[in-house]
């Protein structure tokens, strides 16, 4: 794996040992951010890596030019090579959470811009859907899930609407975006 794009583009990373995570592939990530780039601009953006594993997608995110991403994985030696991994990109903004997603999510500091969910296939959708209306998404911001493509759309929760999917072979990233609500 390497980072496709940006400031850090070409550094090699490392993927967890084990078959327990399932790092984006390069394509599917440079999917990712060239849909991200028609629904919000990444520059200065704060983001948000849920169930990180290699961290592949938080770390592209700074090399695109995002100030700052939180990378959440709750295995420990996942999460041990995202620090590695964070080095060898060399960018500032990387913070590594070791923790559940879902405790996390019960104290995140603040709203973001840009948060990306990849949970082990094996989680059950209501759990999804249970994150997802946790997510502290701010204004605007965009939220991008990727789950088997055999998955469901997820249960956007209310205050977000589905705006776009891409499949990338067995796995489907779907969009979604906080509704701005003008007074």
């Amino acid at each position: 794996m390497r980072i496709v794009a940006g400031l850090a583009r070409g550094r090699v990373i490392a993927a967890p040992p084990g078959r327990d995570t399932r790092p984006t592939s390069d394509r599917a990530r440079e999917g990712l951010f060239s849909t991200l780039a028609t629904l919000t601009d990444l520059d200065g953006a704060r983001v948000l890596d849920l169930y990180a594993g290699s961290g592949a997608v938080g770390l592209e995110a700074l090399s695109r030019g995002a100030a700052s991403a939180v990378l959440v994985e709750s295995d420990m030696r996942a999460a041990s090579v995202i620090r590695r991994n964070a080095e060898t990109v060399g960018l500032p903004g990387a913070r590594v959470v070791v923790d559940r997603v879902e405790r996390f999510l019960a104290t995140a500091p603040a709203a973001f811009d840009v948060v990306f969910a990849d949970p082990p296939y094996d989680v059950s959708d209501e759990i999804v859907a249970r994150v997802l209306a946790a997510v502290p998404l701010a204004p605007g911001g965009v939220v991008v899930v990727e789950r088997s493509s055999r998955s469901p759309s997820p249960a956007w929760p209310e205050g977000v609407e589905g705006v776009k999917e891409r499949r990338y072979g067995e796995g489907t990233l779907w969009y979604g975006r906080a509704v701005v609500v003008t007074p």
